[in-house]
């Protein structure tokens, strides 16, 4: 019944979607963060409906959508030269078959961040898409949350909302997700159109900022930890009583940390000492090989190129109890997306990328400092949108340095959303600065 029920929703979908097209792509930014269809037992699971709404998505945008403002950036040019090299990495690729198995969905993600931005030329549209990314990873942090705040939790073992490993259901992706998504959250409860603030905007907002904040305990992932510290010291840009800020916070750090699992803060402590942890040991082994791979192969092995990877690790004893050892490890992911572009896509790739992420921050920044101090009531929601989009971008960047989530769609949704808030903003300074000619005899008159 379930399946057939959502069968009938999404032929009626159609009819709607094609009259309004945007919605199309708002649920195609749902399926392809949440997977919904993956609930189902049979029939929507062997259905691909994240490529039949994706097809729907554009197909209604060719079709119907007003395409009168549609502006084009830089950095969409940036991303088609990145799809284009990508599909050249995966023909020469080391392992064809796996390497085809990740560009499957690694072309969806691309062409989605060109698409997207074409599509927002609006303020509503912006403010929807915000809200769709929102909604979609709150989805999946609010069921870690309660999962965490009733007592569950641990490496590995956190269930989040389905009882898969990949994608943003991966402990360490999540809790990188949902810390960098903190400021959007709080740029919605003061912005927000949709649904106007009021109390209970706000109390869902802080309490799905307090969801995203247990999510790093809950799945015990010291990226999380270290995303939620450089939060905190990017949120001192934003607030104005600066010195209470920094006691407040390190009020709640302390008051916080009784309560914390004690394989937790076991967990955190081998930040300090990762030469006697297994895990950070390998890492950064795996690290070192693919540095040194990359100086034979500059162009890249291709997707999946670590499975060719044996290490030799030393890991060192992490109590008087324990003795050295040295072991080998084999096919170990890169746990880092800095490394990942470079042992996949080469020098070139990891440029591309690394200047179309550098490009998106100093973009929100020229963004932030024109309209930080604009007096125009339809203008004051831009430069905290930027600031919240940096600092969530920011984020992310610091948290690949430990995971390897160089194509995860849902930062290339950010960015698609960076980029349509640029090309509003241009489009409306252009605007504001044309002024019609008036004939002298006119003015004369």
């Amino acid at each position: 019944m379930r399946d057939l029920a959502f069968v009938a929703f999404l032929f009626a979908f159609i009819g709607i979607g094609f009259r309004k097209p945007f919605l199309f792509i708002l649920c195609f930014c749902y399926i392809d963060i949440v997977a919904p269809q993956r609930l189902s037992y049979f029939l929507i699971n062997s259905i691909p409906v994240s490529l039949i709404v994706f097809g729907l998505a554009i197909a209604g945008w060719l079709v119907a959508d007003d395409k009168k403002d549609t502006r084009w950036s830089g950095r969409q040019t940036l991303l088609v030269m990145l799809l284009i090299y990508c599909w050249m990495t995966t023909i020469y690729a080391d392992f064809p078959v796996e390497a085809a198995d990740k560009w499957s969905w690694v072309w969806k993600a691309l062409i989605w961040a060109i698409f997207l931005p074409l599509t927002l030329r609006t303020k509503l549209r912006i403010e929807a898409l915000a809200l769709m990314l929102l909604l979609s990873a709150a989805a999946i942090a609010i069921a870690g949350g309660i999962k965490t705040a009733a007592g569950g939790g641990g490496y590995g073992t956190l269930q989040l909302l389905l009882s898969e490993n990949y994608g943003l259901y991966e402990g360490s992706t999540m809790s990188c997700v949902a810390i960098s998504i903190i400021p959007l959250i709080l740029w919605y409860r003061r912005h927000g159109t949709i649904f106007p603030p009021d109390w209970m905007v706000s109390a869902f907002c802080f309490a799905l900022v307090f969801a995203c904040a247990l999510l790093p305990v809950g799945t015990q992932a010291r990226t999380g930890l270290i995303c939620l510290f450089v939060l905190a010291l990017l949120s001192l840009r934003a607030v104005k009583h600066r010195l209470l800020y920094i006691a407040g916070a390190g009020l709640l750090a302390a008051a916080a940390i009784p309560f914390l699992p004690q394989s937790y803060t076991d967990r955190m402590e081998t930040i300090r000492g990762y030469k006697s942890d297994q895990s950070a040991s390998t890492r950064v082994a795996v690290w070192a090989w693919t540095w040194d791979y990359a100086k034979d192969n500059p162009m890249g092995g291709g997707f999946n190129a670590f499975l060719q990877n044996r290490v030799r690790v030393e890991k060192e004893a992490s109590s008087p109890e324990e003795t050295a050892s040295v072991y080998e490890e084999e096919s170990r992911a890169y746990h880092s997306s800095y490394f990942e572009m470079l042992g996949e896509q080469g020098y070139p790739g990891t440029a591309m990328w690394l200047l179309l992420h550098f490009a998106g921050l100093m973009q929100m920044e020229r963004i932030r400092r024109r309209y930080l101090k604009t007096r125009r009531g339809e203008e004051q929601w831009i430069a905290p949108l930027a600031t919240a989009l940096q600092h969530g971008h920011i984020v992310y960047l610091v948290g690949s340095l430990f995971v390897a989530i160089a194509f995860q769609p849902f930062i290339y949704m950010m960015l698609a959303l960076e980029i349509g808030l640029t090309t509003y903003c241009r489009r409306r300074e252009k605007e504001a600065g044309w002024r019609p000619l008036t004939p002298r005899s006119t003015v004369a008159a």
